[in-house]
């Protein structure tokens, strides 16, 4: 697509630092919310829903999930703003759009499940730790690329969409909560669910432009709509709904809990890497340029610092997010200043509680078909890093073995039962241990496996070169 010249020179749109006119820049801004707007709440209402908060107005825990969703939205304003403006070193000063990372959402519901509230300290201790050691990885970051070749980097990504599936499969049928009753699984359920999946998948493949890059919002709509009309929605909670609101800090106290402090950190990689790409794909595709060591760096500090302070006033990690890179290539705006006007959106939005219980609203199975849509994509993102490996015969082996057991044990937990708590906690996710596997192997295999190696672990079958 185009870009718009009416907006300026093909010069200042390949310019971070300009910034067009406000009666263009204001949409343009608010295009890329909607880009992010769904992905970015959706973590918080998961984690809630893990914990087992109550999603009804009478339930003690409701105004908890409200402010979950409020910090969403108030810190992925922020977390942009220190990477569009920038504080010092902190910041790419480039159109980095942050939101509510998918990636922590596997680590974070075993943290949580079933805890309720009492959950939270412990959470969100790793939450400001993981992200301060993730800003610190912005020192290193580019000595460390090296270790995370396609090969990991696209199994990590595949393993966290895996590890999400069920979790969008239960949503569409009738949420967790509703496990075991004769109304989960229903036609009713599933009815509301495939009207987001069928409107999503139509305005993505059938429309250009905003209509298809907002195709998880607007099927999301749908059903909403659908599920109005059949009874399933009720405004009740908006009301008793506070008109304002300010972050709160340390609202759930601190518990040192080393199991969420090395989850995290251990995420903070794959986030860390997930943003070099992203970085390198905004300046590409909207400056037909490379990111530079400063950009990188920046951007990484940024990723870090706006998790560490989402951590303390109750929000969860945050990310750049991938959604806003082809939006700035459709576009060809590259102006971070379009960005900022985004993020002060975000930032009004997570002042007004009433915004976050509207969301609440959301039936669950609305919802899963959305995020059944939306965790795909996570697999599928996966998938498509792994198409630019080498499928030689010792890169097939890595990917079988840490595919085998990480999966694997996330399938079957209680094949861990006898290990220390901390660390049983942290190798079911599946996710981790997976990651390390790929890791280590990429490092200490050499680059090429004799046949008899190969012939020996594939069962005498190995394809020949």
């Amino acid at each position: 697509m185009a870009a718009d010249t009416s907006i300026g020179t093909p010069e200042q749109l390949r310019d971070p630092n300009y910034t067009p006119p406000l009666h263009k820049a204001v949409p343009l801004g608010i295009q890329h919310v909607l880009a992010m707007f769904v992905s970015n709440v959706t973590p918080a209402i998961i984690i809630a829903g893990a914990a087992g908060f109550g999603f009804g107005s009478n339930s003690p825990d409701f105004p908890e999930l409200i402010y979950l969703i409020q910090m969403s939205m108030f810190f992925a304003g922020i977390a942009t703003l220190l990477q569009t403006i920038g504080l010092g070193p902190v910041g790419a000063r480039l159109p980095i759009v942050q939101g509510t990372s998918f990636a922590f959402v596997p680590i974070m519901i075993p943290l949580v499940a079933g805890k309720g509230v009492d959950a939270l300290p412990a959470l969100f201790c790793g939450v400001i730790v993981g992200g301060l050691f993730h800003a610190l990885i912005g020192t290193f970051i580019g000595r460390i690329r090296f270790a995370l070749p396609p090969l990991v980097t696209g199994l990590i990504v595949t393993m966290i969409g895996l590890a999400l599936v069920k979790v969008g499969i239960q949503y569409a049928a009738g949420g967790v909560p509703a496990i075991g009753t004769p109304e989960y699984g229903s036609l009713l359920n599933w009815s509301v669910a495939l009207v987001v999946i069928l409107v999503t998948l139509g305005l993505k493949f059938f429309t250009k432009g905003m209509l298809s890059v907002s195709a998880v919002l607007l099927g999301l709509v749908a059903g909403y709509i659908v599920a109005y009309a059949l009874g399933m929605v009720s405004f009740d909670n908006v009301g008793r709904a506070a008109d304002f609101a300010v972050p709160d800090p340390l609202r759930y106290g601190f518990e040192f809990s080393m199991a969420a402090i090395i989850g995290f950190c251990l995420m903070a990689f794959v986030s860390a890497v997930e943003t070099v790409g992203d970085v390198s794909g905004i300046t590409k595709g909207g400056a037909g340029r490379e990111a530079t060591d400063k950009e990188i760096t920046g951007a990484t500090y940024a990723d870090g610092i706006g998790s560490a302070l989402a951590g303390i006033f109750g929000g969860l990690p945050n990310t750049s997010f991938s959604q806003n890179v082809g939006l700035i290539a459709m576009t060809g705006v590259m102006s971070r200043h379009v960005v900022t006007i985004g993020a002060l959106f975000l930032i009004a939005a997570g002042l007004v509680p009433k915004v976050g219980a509207a969301i609440s609203t959301i039936p669950i199975e609305v919802l899963g078909g959305g995020v059944i849509v939306m965790f795909g994509m996570v697999v599928a993102a996966g998938v498509s890093m792994l198409s630019d490996v080498n499928w030689n015969r010792r890169n097939m082996v890595i990917f079988a073995v840490a595919l085998s057991i990480g999966l694997g044990l996330q399938l079957e937990p209680g094949a861990l039962q006898h290990l220390p708590d901390t660390m049983r906690l942290l190798a079911t996710t599946g996710l981790l241990p997976a990651a390390i596997i790929a890791i280590v192997l990429n490092l200490v295999l050499p680059e090429e496996l004799s046949d008899e190696q190969t012939d020996e672990i594939s069962g005498g079958h190995a394809s020949q070169d």
